[in-house]
């Protein structure tokens, strides 16, 4: 049952019902009348009769004009007060006895469609009297009794003459003891100086001011955030007799927006890379000091061992293993901690830590609680440093992602001496939650990009072949940024003829499917480099595969789309380069990729022109190749346009850089690689870079032997001398035997089932090659001889007797050759 209050004189009842509301504020004291879009009256109540004498039977369904005793003054006439939705003034009335009324009256008129007649009109009974005594004691009382602000009125010498209660409440003085007293003597801050010359220029000026303070009133434990504003008292003449401040508290929604600029702040920095460590220490960057004194990270102990983290990380009896994946304190070195940063702790059922992951909830504690004094009585390093900071507070949260348990971000509070509140929780819980879906993002990249960078790593030659044609250097670098492992690679191919390819290529996009595809390129590049395709013819092959692949991936459109790639998209770029020792000549082609460098022995840095060419993929135009003469010793560069191109850097900016590296004078080539690395790129390249130095060598005249053969089957007996007798030259009488073999098949075969002009050449070098070449494209083949047959084994018995063998066209023919080791003495 409500009970009644005290209000004046009389006592009235405290319900709101329309009833008591009636009798609280005396409808009959306002003249209440309402009209419809006719003007016709619709409502007349006891105030309108007191009014004009007109009781409401005898008014009702009028004309309110009749009323008048003149014209509404309204310019434009009453279609302009029809279209107003609200009006004002005086108007002339006609008594029921007669007399003409003045009343001051407010019209509203109502929307159209509103359950409401069209027209409301009032007129104060009482309004136009003069002011009361009471009047005065209402404006003084609403001064001191305001409970909106905190508020004060200061004289022309800035000196408090009058503050009410929440004034006094806010500063805790009251008014008599802060009369008489300046801002800046009230307030012993910077603040109260800063409100004092506000209010100084609100008497120079008359301007009002704004101002935004933060205090801490004594015996609070935090401050407060004020909205100060200032204003002129004037008096009637309009002199200004002094300044009225007006201070309300904004602490709450001051603290809300710092929690939100606090979140948006996280959303900025916590996440800025693909790195769990520096994720986990970006999170507690945000939270120390704005959260807590001192912030920890851990992560489970074998995040980094396991695919997927489990739903429930707490082991079901026994300690929880937890790594420090970071921390930050407002003491400079963590010295609180009783955990270093990487060091792995076991938390014990109970703590914090397990009590979090156990619930999947926060876990707010202070220092009286009995079960945190249990759990620090367990690890007297811990209790100690508790105590000796003045620990008071821990709340732990835990970081959760897409179902799994990551570990637990904990919070504690020292030199704070505020305890955790609700709203702590929340947005500690938020910014983890933040952070968690980062921390899993890193951790899920790290995991793809390392089984990427191991598949790529193993695409990759593991150690560069042993060959004579030109001495070489390679470098690979993974991106360091978020676009992760791309395709690009390298190989050195020997050739036969001691000749050597050198490849350096690009696939487009990164990850597992750019690693894959390198690998597929990789492979088709030596397969093809094996049947001795020229450069250009080479690419051409390659750009039709490239083409074949796509077309494949696009039959297959929705795995493509499973695996979040557009289906049809691999591209490449390619450099294929063939150098052959014995002419020192070499070839190029290149399909879309930067143009190779070559040093000249004297030091001279030069591009080599190659005929523009679009990527592998593209198809629709040839491929060019280009030869050029390399002195012995000159060195060439290949590498991937990662070298050149970075985000703050153009191409040609790069490729300048380039030369300069390549110029400085080097101790070896695997220090130039170094160098050239150091010079170019950052710390953590944007994109994948793949570099390959080559210096090449040249075999002496000596070390080459050539005869034309006449197309007689008896040349091949003094074929069989001059190899003899060259070969005892060189000092190989041990490869005698086996290359009379050799020279006398291969021959044989050239004379018997080719076309002239048949050719011999061999090639001493670190091993002994022996070519015969016709004028013949029909290439052989082994076969398996049967046991009457004649013929049919002589290729059978090369492939027995040296290293390898094979065969390569020509533009007018074809040349057989064939390897085998020397031994060494």
């Amino acid at each position: 049952m409500e009970q009644p209050v005290t209000v004046g004189r009389a006592t009235r009842p405290s319900g709101a019902g329309p009833e008591a509301l009636d009798a609280l504020v005396g409808a009959a004291l306002t003249a209440r009348v309402t009209l419809d879009e006719r003007g016709l009256v619709t409502g007349w109540n006891a105030g309108a009769e007191r009014l004009l004498g007109y009781p409401a039977a005898e008014v009702t369904g009028r004309r309110a004009a009749d009323l008048l005793a003149e014209p509404i003054p309204v310019r434009g006439g009453l279609p302009t007060l029809a279209g107003l939705p609200r009006w004002n003034g005086d108007v002339a009335l006609r008594h029921r006895d007669g007399r003409k009324l003045t009343v001051g009256i407010l019209a509203h008129h109502r929307p159209p469609g509103a359950d409401a007649p069209a027209w409301l009109i009032v007129s104060p009974l009482t309004g136009r009297q003069t002011a009361s005594g009471l009047d005065e004691s209402l404006v003084s009382w609403s001064f001191a009794q305001s409970p909106c602000c905190a508020q004060a009125i200061y004289d022309t010498r800035l000196r408090l003459r009058r503050a009410n209660t929440d004034m006094e409440r806010s500063m805790a003085l009251t008014e008599e003891e802060m009369r008489g007293l300046r801002v800046s003597e009230i307030v012993d801050d910077d603040a109260g100086l800063r409100a004092e010359r506000s209010m100084a220029r609100v008497l120079r000026t008359g301007e009002p001011e704004y101002v935004e303070n933060y205090l801490r009133a004594p015996g609070e434990a935090h401050e407060h955030a004020w909205s100060v504003f200032m204003s002129a008292l004037r008096d009637p003449e309009g002199t200004i007799q002094g300044v009225c401040l007006s201070a309300h508290d904004m602490t709450e929604q001051y603290r809300a927006r710092k929690r939100l600029q606090l979140i948006a702040d996280a959303g900025r920095r916590i996440g800025s890379t693909l790195d769990v460590t520096r994720t986990a220490q970006e999170l507690a960057d945000v939270t120390v000091p704005a959260v807590a004194d001192f912030a920890g990270v851990d992560l489970l102990a074998g995040l980094d061992e396991v695919p997927e983290p489990p739903a429930r990380a707490v082991p079901d009896e026994g300690p929880l293993p937890l790594r420090r994946a970071a921390l930050r304190s407002v003491t400079p070195g963590a010295p609180e901690s009783a955990v270093a940063a990487g060091a792995v702790d076991s938390y014990p059922p109970g703590s914090p830590h397990h009590e979090s992951l156990r619930t999947g909830r926060p876990v707010l504690h202070e220092v009286s609680d009995p079960a945190f004094r249990a759990w620090l009585a367990l690890d007297p390093v811990r209790a100690a440093r508790a105590r000796a900071f003045g620990v008071h507070g821990v709340l732990t949260v835990p970081l959760t992602a897409r179902g799994a348990t990551l570990g637990v971000a904990s919070f504690v509070r020292h030199r704070n001496q505020e305890t955790f509140h609700h709203d702590d929780v929340v947005l500690a819980g938020e910014l983890a939650a933040r952070a968690a879906v980062s921390i899993d993002n890193a951790r899920r990249y790290t995991r793809e990009r390392a089984t990427a960078v191991t598949l790529q790593r193993s695409l990759l030659p593991q150690r560069l072949p042993r060959q004579a044609a030109v001495e070489v250097a390679s470098r690979y670098l993974p991106a360091g940024g978020h676009a992760g492992v791309g395709g690009d690679w390298f190989d050195v191919i020997p050739l036969s003829g001691a000749r050597v390819a050198l490849v350096v290529g690009d696939v487009v996009g990164h990850g597992l499917h750019a690693s894959a595809a390198m690998g597929r390129l990789r492979t088709a590049v030596r397969t093809l480099a094996d049947i001795d395709l020229p450069c250009d013819e080479l690419l051409t092959r390659l750009d039709d595969l490239v083409a074949r692949l796509n077309t494949e991936e696009q039959h297959g459109e929705q795995g493509a789309a499973d695996s979040g790639r557009t289906p049809g998209d691999l591209g490449a770029t390619c450099l294929y380069a063939v150098y052959d020792p014995v002419t020192r000549r070499c070839c190029l082609a290149g399909a879309g990729h930067p143009v190779p460098a070559v040093v000249s022995p004297e030091g001279a840095v030069d591009l080599v022109g190659l005929p523009a060419a679009p990527p592998l993929g593209v198809g629709g135009l040839p491929y060019e190749a280009t030869e050029v003469v390399l002195p012995e010793g000159s060195l060439l560069a290949l590498y991937t346009n990662g070298l050149i191109e970075t985000p703050d850097r153009d191409p040609d900016t790069g490729v300048h850089r380039l030369r300069e590296a390549l110029a400085r004078p080097a101790g070896s080539l695997d220090a130039l690689c170094d160098a050239v690395l150091t010079d170019l790129l950052p710390q953590r390249p944007a994109d994948d870079v793949a570099l390959l130095l080559a210096r090449t060598r040249a075999l002496d005249a000596d070390q080459v032997a050539t005869w034309t053969v006449p197309a007689d089957p008896s040349a091949v007996a003094q074929t069989r001398k001059d190899v003899v007798a060259q070969l005892e030259r060189w000092g190989l009488s041990d490869a005698v035997f086996v290359t009379e073999l050799v020279v006398s098949e291969l021959v044989t075969n050239a004379i018997r089932h080719a076309e002239p002009p048949v050719q011999l050449r061999l090639i001493h070098d670190t091993t002994l090659i022996c070519e015969v070449s016709d004028g013949g494209n029909t290439a052989p083949h082994l076969r398996r001889a049967r046991t009457y047959d004649e013929g049919g084994r002589g290729l059978l018995l090369v492939a027995q007797l040296t290293e390898r063998w094979g065969t390569r066209q020509g533009a007018t023919g074809k040349t057989i050759w064939a390897e085998q080791s020397l031994s060494l003495p």
